[in-house]
């Protein structure tokens, strides 16, 4: 009973992630993703200012399979595989990378068991008070959900505004979040895979996808809503040690949590 209460509990989570255009910090995510202590809830969701969904194509880097992403913090760095099955996110992010545009930005919503979220551009040099998770560049990014890519613990994924707003479920154009989550049993791993066919007819974990669930965990309840298009594939420890630290209400850490990024040649 106490498992099938905390798989409700993550759905609604979801729900909060899915309210913004991306992973918002809880003043965001509170209209669009709802926190919860399961991390069965939604990638905290941005609202970004209204924007053309049209995302920008990056350089020929872009083309280059398994580009790779430096994400320093205060708390070590990471180094992120992009996927080449997601070829417009992948542009987008290298993109914004090339420019600078992450440097200086907070992980602006963090909680311990779900995910740690960032790219909003209001962030930056942010006053300990302000709301934050609303900011963008100005676009969204097509959805490019793929089966094969999944919420395990590692996983670079989009956030997005959630709701009747967005019905095609179109991504932020640059916030993000990293998935933390936990491990699943047999009968959690079953009863959101019917959750997901909801969405997504005919959706089913391969036995390699449940193993997964099981021994590194994740955040399946979110598995074809948000667009996957990376992996952590050194540094998840740093994962952990972000979203343990201490935060106010918004699950914004109370001690800045600062990144830049950088593509590795």
């Amino acid at each position: 009973m106490k498992r099938l209460l905390l798989f409700a509990t993550g759905c609604a989570m979801i729900a909060l992630l899915g309210s913004a255009s991306g992973c918002k910090n809880k003043s965001e995510t509170s209209k669009e993703t709802p926190k919860t202590e399961n991390p069965t809830a939604e990638v905290a969701p941005v609202k970004e200012e209204p924007a053309k969904p049209e995302q920008p194509m990056s350089e020929n880097i872009s083309n280059i399979p398994g580009t790779k992403i430096r994400v320093k913090t205060t708390f070590g760095d990471m180094i992120v595989l992009l996927y080449d099955e997601t070829p417009g996110h992948k542009a987008n992010f290298i993109k914004l990378v090339n420019e600078k545009f992450y440097d200086g930005l907070l992980f602006h919503r963090c909680i311990k068991g779900f995910m740690i979220q960032g790219g909003d551009p209001d962030s930056k040099g942010a006053p300990a008070e302000k709301q934050l998770g609303m900011g963008g560049p100005g676009y969204t990014v097509p959805a490019e959900f793929n089966p094969k890519l999944i919420h395990k613990k590692g996983a670079l994924a989009a956030a997005r505004q959630g709701g009747p707003g967005n019905p095609t479920k179109a991504s932020s154009g640059s916030q993000f979040y990293i998935v933390q989550g936990t491990t699943m049993n047999d009968m959690q791993i079953s009863q959101t895979e019917k959750y997901v066919q909801r969405a997504a007819p005919g959706f089913v974990y391969t036995d390699a996808q449940k193993e997964i669930y099981r021994t590194i965990g994740g955040t399946a309840q979110l598995d074809m809503d948000y667009t996957v298009f990376g992996e952590v594939i050194d540094g998840l420890n740093v994962i952990d040690l972000i979203a343990a630290q201490p935060t106010k209400p918004g699950d914004r850490p109370i001690a800045d949590v600062v990144m830049s990024m950088e593509v590795i040649k």
